[in-house]
């Protein structure tokens, strides 16, 4: 079996690089390096525009929906450049990654045309209505409720931990749509316009002095009757099938960001004279194998031709990733020692490092907690039985 690339994909690898390095030294230097999902937002969003106007916003799309057609490989290639770049985070990543590719596998020609432009173009920022105080892991348990009124859909409740609401012009909402229903059934995926009166949105602040974290109200909000995606009472099936691009090509890339973070942690250790410490230097190298580990086994993941179904591999590297994360923060405070625990700005803000270290507590939660993942190792990886749940 092969891991690596081939040279025509060296070839592409190349034109990301330039493109991106030349973006980041020019118009758009000001915005490199920065880590925070909420800085700068307009410049960002202005990002979003100029990688849509150079066709490099969503490669993987097809080409009349704004995309390249690129191969799996070339968007994983993009996704590592991206991050190799030093250029920040997408605020449209769940346009780009998860509302996009799903409309594009569930949605309806119309929805097509509705969406898809505007997403690709960085003029539609998408944010994501799954979590509610009462349903985080357990998903099957949202109560925030949908009914039909005339020509539209009125929905009251609740969503949380909705990132980056307050920037955003839509949300998909996983909504009860049938009175009486638990569990998954009765559920309904629908778009709806964040800017409306029946929409409040309220700010979370984070362990790290962030605030991309939103409380999401709805109160009598509306959308149109034809705003849900695939089948009334079959929105777990396109919750689900929106899952599994999230464990896709981005969740690859992320891995070069991983290496900048780590060579910034052996740099620092050179200097301070933490790499003195032979403990220091033996996390070091078991960090170092371990992100070697990771990106074995993502190209092995790419090396398998049946996209179709997560294999043992893409099953466990959610877990993988997020310990491993972890435990490169706890490093990173100990090599920074106390000069890490003291902040030079005037606000609650931090350099990379002890950012690192404040944001990866929450990387073995989100996205499904370790303990979630687990479950899913055993029952669909390995086949045991399920685990025992009470009734509803």
């Amino acid at each position: 079996m092969k891991l690596g690339f081939s040279q025509a994909d060296e070839h592409f690898r190349q034109e990301c690089a330039d493109w991106l390095n030349g973006q980041m030294a020019g118009e758009f230097r000001d915005i490199k390096g920065i880590t925070k999902l909420t800085g700068s937002p307009e410049r960002r969003k202005e990002w979003e525009k100029q990688l849509a106007a150079h066709k490099w916003s969503c490669i993987g799309w097809p080409e009349q929906w704004g995309g390249r057609n690129a191969t799996l490989a070339q968007q994983v290639i993009f996704a590592e450049e991206y991050a190799r770049a030093g250029v920040p985070g997408r605020v449209n990543h769940i346009g780009i990654e998860l509302a996009g590719p799903t409309i594009l596998t569930f949605g309806t020609e119309e929805q097509k045309q509705r969406f898809l432009p505007g997403i690709a173009a960085g003029e539609t920022i998408f944010c994501q209505g799954f979590s509610e105080p009462n349903a985080g892991s357990d998903l099957a348990g949202v109560r925030t409720k949908g009914r039909l009124e005339g020509e539209d859909w009125v929905v009251n409740g609740q969503k949380i931990w909705t990132s980056l609401a307050h920037i955003s012009d839509w949300i998909f909402v996983v909504t009860r749509t049938e009175e009486g229903s638990q569990g998954p059934r009765g559920l309904t995926f629908l778009m709806m316009p964040i800017d409306q009166p029946g929409i409040d949105i309220r700010g979370i602040r984070q362990i790290n002095g962030d605030a991309e974290f939103n409380e999401t109200f709805f109160t009598d909000a509306r959308c149109p009757a034809d705003s849900y995606i695939g089948t009334v009472g079959e929105g777990w099936k396109i919750a689900m099938g929106l899952l599994a691009f999230e464990r896709g090509v981005s969740t690859l890339g992320q891995q070069m960001g991983f290496r900048n973070e780590l060579d910034e942690i052996i740099a620092a250790a050179k200097v301070n004279g933490a790499a003195r410490d032979p403990l220091i230097r033996q996390r070091l190298a078991k960090a170092e194998i371990g992100l070697r580990l990771m990106r074995y086994g993502a190209l092995r993941m790419l090396s398998n031709t049946d996209h179709s179904r997560m294999d043992g591999a893409a099953l466990t590297y959610k877990i993988q990733w997020a310990t491993w994360r972890r435990s490169l923060g706890e490093l990173a405070m100990d090599v920074l020692g106390q000069a890490g625990e003291v902040s030079a700005y005037e606000d609650y803000e931090w350099d990379t490092l002890p950012n690192l270290f404040l944001f990866s507590r929450a990387d073995t939660i989100y996205g499904g907690t370790n303990q979630i993942q687990r479950n899913l190792i055993a029952e669909r990886g390995l086949g045991l039985p399920r685990e025992p749940r009470g009734m509803a």
